[in-house]
C-alpha cells in the first residue's frame, strides 16, 4: 500500500507538506486510559512519527467498556510497555523531554498540575481532556499565548474515587484531543486556546466558555 493511498483523505486537506510535518512531530500520552488508547489509535493512524505513551497501570475487565486499544486477552498485562512509571516532578522531564505536544489524557488532576506545570516551564503545547457521565471538556494550553490549567483550577480537586464514565463519551473528547494535536502540529485552524470546550452529551449540547489567564497564577503567572 503506498504511502498516498494510505493517507489520500487527509493529504485532501493536509497536503504533502503537512503530513511530513506529522511524521516529524513528537507527542507524548500521558495517560493510556479511556482517553489515551484512543487518541494514541487516531495519531498513530494518521502518521504522527513518534508517540511517548506513560501509565503504570494494568488492563482491568472493568477497562475494556470505554479503552479500545484492549481486549479481554489483555486483562492483567501493562498498559504501557514503553514508560511503566508514575509522572512525577522528579521524572518528568527524562519522560517528556522529547515531545513536541504533551497530551493530558489522565485520570485525576493531582497529575494534571505536574504535567500542567511541565508544559508551561518548557514552553510545551498541553492538550486537556477530562470526563465525568455525559459530561465533558477539552482546551489547550499554549504556554505564553493563553490560560494554563491552574488559571481556572488553582488547586486539584480531592479525590473522589471512582469516576463514573459513558465509553462514548470518552471517545468525543479523545477526538476532539487528537484533531488538536493535529493543527498544532501542521499549524492548521483554530487551536483550544483561551477556550473550553463543554460537551453535555446527555442534552445532545456542545458550548464554549471563554478562559483568561490569571496575572496571579502561581503556574503561568510570570510567563509572557
Amino acid at each position: 500500500m503506498s504511502y498516498t493511498e494510505r493517507y489520500d483523505r487527509q493529504l485532501r486537506i493536509l497536503g504533502k507538506e503537512g503530513q511530513e510535518k506529522l511524521r516529524s512531530t513528537t507527542v507524548a500520552v500521558v495517560g493510556l486510559g479511556g482517553l489515551g488508547s484512543i487518541i494514541t489509535y487516531y495519531l498513530a493512524a494518521a502518521g504522527v512519527g513518534r508517540l511517548i505513551v506513560i501509565d503504570d497501570g494494568l488492563v482491568e475487565l472493568s477497562n475494556l467498556n470505554r479503552q479500545i486499544l484492549y481486549t479481554t486477552s489483555d486483562i492483567g498485562l501493562p498498559k504501557a510497555y514503553i514508560a511503566a512509571a508514575r509522572l512525577t516532578e522528579e521524572n518528568v522531564d527524562r519522560l517528556l523531554g522529547d515531545a513536541d505536544i504533551l497530551v493530558d489524557a489522565l485520570d485525576n488532576w493531582e497529575t494534571r498540575h505536574i504535567l500542567n506545570r511541565y508544559a508551561v516551564g518548557s514552553g510545551k503545547p498541553l492538550i486537556h481532556g477530562a470526563v465525568q457521565g455525559f459530561y465533558a471538556q477539552v482546551t489547550t494550553v499554549i504556554p505564553g499565548k493563553g490560560p494554563c490549567l491552574a488559571c481556572f483550577l488553582p488547586e486539584p480537586p480531592k479525590p473522589r474515587g471512582v469516576i463514573p464514565i459513558i465509553g462514548a463519551v470518552v471517545g468525543i473528547v479523545a477526538s476532539f484531543q487528537a484533531s488538536e494535536v493535529i493543527k498544532l502540529a501542521i499549524g492548521l485552524g483554530e487551536p483550544l486556546v483561551g477556550r473550553l470546550l463543554v460537551i453535555d452529551a446527555y442534552r445532545g449540547a456542545t458550548d464554549t466558555v471563554e478562559l483568561k489567564r490569571n496575572p496571579n497564577c502561581p503556574v503561568c503567572g510570570g510567563t509572557h
